[in-house]
């Protein structure tokens, strides 16, 4: 199977009520974990890289080993997708390429740490709509500004300085024409979130629903919903590690979503934190051992059993095989027709 394009995971998505995750990679385990959990669930699947994993691991690698686990996995529907495009350059660079989908995030200015004005934002999120159409791959816009940082992106702060306007967000996707909107409603990127467990003091989840009933046909985005499970984090600590205390997003909040218009979830700490304890695991038990295969096999069990219980967790197990992929080229006409 070819990589698929984003809009149709997420049409399929809201027919079926349930959420994808989008899980971020740098290297070939982490590609490895995610299509193995998606193949153990049955499972489509967002994978997704950001400029900093671009540069890290090189376009052209990171391309082919996407095209092999296309090819590796036949049975899965897959998407390339491009996380927080700071300009409509990158975003070109990125559908040039062969990604099948981009975020142009503007609600950030290029340097991608300083907020962007609406206008700003509608602007380009709009240039790179009008490109990205023409080739057939996905746009996800974002309105509102995250909190934290990740990958040198991000506004830092907590996560309640720039929550999403309802108001605003209508007008967005109205004048940008996006297929996929992601909102801010308190969370953050990276693993320091939140100092206690989230309430609806600092995760608007009201905010989220309000957005959805206004825009009931939009699919939505929630972006830095890692949720830090304690079991990980202990993991790490217990082999040397020196992680101070932290909560995520709990996976209740994101079911929570999903039903009121989440489509798309992103998920990357949590599996950073698998792999980084795995791996310290084995330099502590089998201080002996220096094969790289030694400690990044479980590394990429490890991440394996978190994408796979998320995948379950968001309702996307099973659904697979639900439909046939609509190619690049069939999507151009999509577009074209609208």
């Amino acid at each position: 199977m070819p990589l698929v394009s984003m809009r149709q995971l997420l049409d399929e998505a809201a027919k079926g009520g349930y959420g994808v995750g989008a899980f971020n990679v740098n290297n070939m385990e982490q590609i490895q974990a995610i299509m193995e959990a998606a193949r153990e669930t049955k499972s489509p699947v967002i994978i997704q890289a950001s400029r900093g994993a671009r540069s890290y691991s090189q376009d052209k690698f990171l391309y082919h080993l996407m095209l092999a686990a296309a090819e590796l996995y036949p049975e899965i529907p897959l998407v390339m997708h491009l996380d927080h495009g700071n300009s409509f350059e990158t975003c070109k660079s990125a559908i040039d390429l062969g990604f099948t989908s981009v975020m142009m995030d503007g609600s950030l200015k290029e340097d991608g740490k300083t907020p962007a004005t609406f206008e700003e934002n509608v602007a380009v999120t709009r240039a790179v709509v009008e490109l990205a159409h023409k080739c057939g791959v996905t746009v996800e816009g974002e309105i509102g500004v995250l909190g934290g940082i990740e990958d040198g992106h991000g506004a830092g702060g907590g996560g309640l300085e720039h929550v999403t306007d309802p108001a605003q967000a209508v007008e967005f996707v109205k004048k940008t024409g996006v297929d996929a909107l992601a909102i801010a409603i308190g969370t953050s990127h990276g693993a320091y979130k939140f100092s206690k467990k989230p309430d609806g003091s600092v995760l608007k989840m009201d905010v989220l629903m309000e957005i959805h009933r206004r825009l009931p046909g939009v699919h939505l985005v929630m972006h830095g919903s890692s949720s830090v499970p304690k079991d990980l984090q202990d993991v790490i600590n217990q082999y040397g590690g020196k992680l101070k205390p932290t909560w995520g997003v709990p996976v209740e909040e994101i079911q929570l979503g999903i039903r009121n218009g989440v489509r798309k979830i992103n998920v990357d700490t949590d599996n950073r934190l698998a792999i980084t304890g795995a791996i310290r695991k084995v330099f502590v038990e089998q201080p002996e051992k220096f094969d790289p295969r030694d400690y990044l096999k479980p590394a990429r069990e490890a991440m394996k059993k978190v994408v796979a219980l998320r995948m379950t967790q968001f309702g996307q197990a099973g659904h697979a095989s639900d439909y046939a992929p609509v190619s690049i080229e069939e999507m151009k006409k999509f577009y074209a027709a609208k």
